[in-house]
């Protein structure tokens, strides 16, 4: 697959052109920031990681129902996708009470919730990705009653899937955000990615964050939890997860080795 050109960077992602105009490739960066930009840094590793945990992920969420942009991964950090118009809604699912959210409503981080809750921010930095309602994002035509109806569906399925695979191993399903976009016949799918950077995610026993809180809140060992928390992917090769992606599997058992 030929690269054209760079069609876009952002903050932990370069986006490229392909001869196709209905494919574009994705290729992850070890950029990291916080509190919209705010706070900049580092974490060695962290794209191969995030590219690769996506693709697992989102090959699995494909198999039960979930429409995504995932097309192949084609390098260590890169990834085929479909080309997607990305409606401008930040989709997050919480379990727990945790960051924004403990903060808002002055809620003890950790409390779990009897069910999972729904929460849309307006995808747009320069006003602070504010949170708003479907009858918001309705008027501000950001998406359709349909859509809206149809994104939050797929996050709660999405919730499901997610918890009870890091739940087989060890892991604690915080929170997480996703992104949706429209191909273009008007389908929605998942885009975007599933990786520490975009979920909380806790050791189980001992609620240890595995996740990009470690970054912004200068816990240290920022590395060493992405490394951790791919291990436990690892162990997924036993199972359907990644059925069909044997070289895969090995690729991600090379890298924790290497990232070690």
């Amino acid at each position: 697959m030929l690269i054209y050109r760079l069609l876009y960077e952002g903050k932990a992602k370069r986006v490229y052109a392909t001869q196709d105009p209905e494919l574009l490739i994705v290729s992850y960066k070890d950029d990291a920031t916080a509190f919209n930009g705010a706070k900049k840094g580092t974490i060695q590793g962290k794209g191969v990681i995030n590219n690769q945990m996506s693709n697992l992920l989102m090959a699995r969420l494909e198999r039960q129902g979930v429409p995504t942009h995932f097309v192949r991964e084609l390098g260590p950090r890169e990834t085929l996708v479909k080309r997607v118009s990305i409606v401008p809604l930040e989709v997050i699912v919480r379990n727990l009470s945790a960051g924004s959210f403990s903060k808002r409503y002055g809620v003890e981080e950790g409390t779990a919730f009897d069910e999972p809750t729904l929460e849309f921010s307006y995808k747009n930095d320069e006003l602070g990705d504010p949170l708003l309602n479907d009858d918001h994002a309705a008027a501000l035509k950001l998406a359709t009653r349909a859509e809206l109806a149809l994104i939050r569906g797929y996050a709660f399925q999405i919730n499901r899937l997610l918890r009870e695979i890091w739940a087989d191993r060890g892991v604690i399903l915080v929170d997480f955000k996703v992104e949706f976009g429209r191909l273009p016949d008007g389908t929605i799918v998942l885009a975007d990615e599933i990786s520490p950077d975009t979920c909380r995610l806790w050791d189980a026993k001992t609620r240890e964050k595995l996740d990009k809180d470690r970054f912004r809140r200068d816990l240290g060992g920022v590395e060493d939890a992405y490394r951790r928390v791919m291990e436990r992917l690892t162990i997924l090769c036993g199972d359907d997860l990644i059925q069909g992606h044997t070289k895969l599997c090995n690729a991600v058992s090379a890298l924790v080795q290497e990232v070690r």
